[in-house]
């Protein structure tokens, strides 16, 4: 039996991505044989990429493709902050925003049927996530994506690869620029008041009821500090309406037509919002892991 060294492991791990401890597996089964240990992951790579398609994908990128007129902005999740900074991972994030860019698929379900080859796997989007999958050895997964291509231009903005922003706009490119990162910063969830979504304007009338009643006044008034706490709530979440941040004596709306350039829409995507992250007991872990290596 020949002796599997920490080199070698470091050696095949570089060669093909793969857990350490799956390359010391791969390593041992194949008595040191380096070619033949790298076969043995490569077929291990489809039951790997099975095991990890149940795993919760909180972390991840937001990827951007644009030319000024047609962009796409896309989430890639993956289990750990770790693989946010794998090139084959960023990789694949920015091959898929160019993918919607230039074909808007209808949904991801057709975005994953693109072509697309990566790494050697292929010859679909599907594909070469699944082969990544068990290339890094976490489950990973396509959550959304937007297109623009219309009549105005785009501006776009990343905050590192947590936050991605797409701005339509007509007029000019600076102020455009400026409103992008605004919302990065701010987080609006409409462009006016009226847009604000009904379910959300719903939500924060019954939390400002509920503690308005909890003042003991009369009826009238606490109808109005209701009706005062849902307008300020407006103005707080509509990007029109919010102190711009580069100017706190503007709004966003006085500054844009200062600058006479209009907005028409913008998304905004922060890596992981509303997905609901597993909180691992890490000591409890490490003793199921030690309780099956002396059960194996």
């Amino acid at each position: 039996m020949a002796a599997i060294t920490a080199s070698m492991v470091g050696e095949l791990r570089a060669k093909t991505d793969a857990p350490m401890m799956e390359c010391k597996k791969a390593l041992t089964e194949a008595d040191g044989d380096m070619v033949r240990a790298e076969e043995i992951l490569r077929v291990k790579l489809g039951n790997k990429a099975g095991k990890a398609a149940s795993r919760i994908t909180a972390e991840g990128v937001i990827a951007i493709a644009s030319d000024g007129r047609t962009g796409a902005m896309v989430e890639v999740n993956c289990e750990t902050d770790f693989v946010t900074k794998n090139d084959s991972f960023l990789a694949f994030s920015k091959g898929c925003a160019e993918l919607v860019a230039k074909n808007n698929p209808a949904d991801v379900a057709a975005l994953s049927a693109l072509a697309l080859t990566q790494d050697g796997f292929g010859p679909t989007v599907e594909d070469v996530r699944k082969g990544l999958i068990g290339k890094i050895g976490e489950n990973m997964s396509i959550r959304r994506f937007q297109r623009y291509s219309g009549d105005g231009k785009l501006a776009t903005y990343l905050h590192g690869t947590r936050i991605g922003v797409v701005v339509e706009f007509t007029g000019e490119d600076v102020p455009a620029k400026d409103v992008a990162m605004h919302v990065a910063a701010m987080k609006p969830v409409a462009l006016s008041q009226a847009q604000v979504p009904a379910e959300l304007v719903e939500k924060e009338r019954k939390i400002a009821t509920e503690k308005a009643a909890e003042s003991g006044k009369p009826a009238d008034i606490v109808a109005k500090m209701v009706e005062g706490s849902v307008q300020k709530y407006l103005k707080e979440v509509s990007l029109f309406n919010q102190t711009f941040v580069k100017n706190d004596k503007q709004t966003v709306e006085q500054m844009l037509k200062a600058a006479n350039t209009q907005v028409t829409a913008f998304t905004l995507y922060v890596v992981g919002e509303g997905i609901e992250k597993k909180v691992d007991d890490f000591a409890a872990e490490v003793a199921a892991q030690v309780a099956a290596a002396k059960g194996g």
